[in-house]
């Protein structure tokens, strides 16, 4: 066991545990940054092949990276290491505020923080994807493929159906025909749909009933093992599960959503809380285990077969067909939140964040965890 490999993996992905706000975007978009810009563990081909299959698979896609990236670099070992120190962040985080929310009944004001970090954090997104698009999309093949993708989730088809359709047909048509190479094609986004604000009904009310742990910890079990797309696609699930049977209120879910917003790391995490409020620590420790076990039981099983895949003329081009019809998935889920960050209403605040932090980034080369911790700065002298 090569204990300086999970000494660099413990202390990176507990820096991006810690700094990790944004949602899957913004991690993923720092992961980069780390991994393949700064120490090179891994090639932007390798990352992005990584990336595919995350979207494939169910469960959290910046968990699922954290877990790929230390699986490779340090095997079975670093897989726990990379995924337990990425979690642990935000599930301690969470943990505590849902003591306090029990204890004292509200949430605190953070707001101003999270104004501020929004814009900072579309910035590195943006600078990430633009490297990501750019080695993603290596040909006018592959360009086709994905525009040809974005129409279908415009129109609604499901993603998981839109990255498998644009892999399919793509792998066939690269493997018929010799694509011509172009050196400045790009399409670029990530999935930040964590940033984005859910709508849910509020409805009255009603009395609670305490379930048996085991019987909480399926719930989260089941939600881990079939969970598609956005982390808040969780919201949906737990309505039905935990608000229709009377385990939790209407509004203890709007208030774990509001956690999830506000807090580092993964959306998910917001099953600590709910957890939490259940049944107490012993709920908030099921919750957790329960949702996100299967993360690394599917990386541990998919991971593996990647660069097999890769070998493969014909699994390759898939890989790359799925590649570019995830970038421009991302970027549909991007440009939406773009548009609602900066658009709607017209922010000017916003837009001088934004950028304040290209400047920043592009000009100067500072990293994701000044953009973050400006950002936050700039919220919070704004509301003053």
């Amino acid at each position: 066991m090569n204990t300086r490999k999970l000494r660099e993996l413990a202390q990176l992905f507990l820096k991006l545990g810690i700094i990790g706000f944004g949602g899957p975007a913004a991690h993923i978009a720092m992961m980069e940054e780390e991994v393949v810009q700064k120490r090179r563990w891994l090639s932007r081909e390798h990352f992005l092949d990584l990336l595919g299959a995350t979207n494939l698979i169910p469960g959290p896609n910046s968990t699922e990276m954290a877990i790929h990236v230390g699986y490779t670099y340090g095997g079975v070992p670093g897989l726990v290491v990379a995924g337990v120190c990425f979690l642990f962040p935000a599930i301690t985080i969470t943990g505590i505020l849902a003591w306090v929310y029990q204890a004292f009944g509200t949430l605190p004001a953070v707001a101003p923080l999270l104004y501020g970090i929004k814009p900072a954090v579309l910035v590195v997104i943006f600078g990430a994807l633009w490297r990501l698009g750019k080695k993603a999309i290596k040909s006018r093949t592959l360009l086709i493929i994905a525009l040809g993708v974005v129409p279908l989730l415009l129109l609604g088809l499901n993603e998981v159906l839109a990255l498998l359709v644009g892999g399919v047909v793509g792998m066939f048509w690269l493997r018929w025909q010799i694509p011509h190479r172009t050196s400045s094609l790009w399409v670029a986004g990530l999935n930040a749909s964590a940033l984005a604000k859910p709508t849910v009904a509020l409805a009255a009310t009603t009395a609670k009933v305490t379930p048996p742990l085991w019987q909480l910890g399926l719930v989260f079990l089941k939600v881990g093992v079939v969970l598609f797309g956005s982390g808040y696609v969780l919201i949906a699930f737990l309505e039905g599960e935990l608000v229709g049977r009377g385990w939790l209120t209407q509004q203890e879910l709007l208030d774990a959503i509001a956690i999830g917003q506000f807090t580092p790391g993964p959306v998910l995490s917001t099953s600590t809380f709910i957890g939490y409020v259940v049944s107490g620590f012993p709920g908030a420790m099921v919750a957790t285990v329960g949702i996100f076990l299967p993360s690394f039981l599917f990386v541990l099983a998919v991971n593996p077969l990647i660069p097999k895949m890769r070998q493969s003329v014909w699994a390759g081009a898939f890989l790359d067909a799925v590649n570019v019809s995830a970038v421009a998935l991302m970027a549909v889920v991007t440009g939406q939140l773009a548009f609602t960050l900066l658009w709607q209403p017209l922010d000017g605040l916003a837009w001088g964040i934004v950028g304040l932090s290209a400047i920043a980034l592009f000009w100067f080369k500072l990293g994701p965890v000044w953009l973050v911790l400006g950002g936050a700065i700039l919220g919070y002298v704004a509301s003053l």
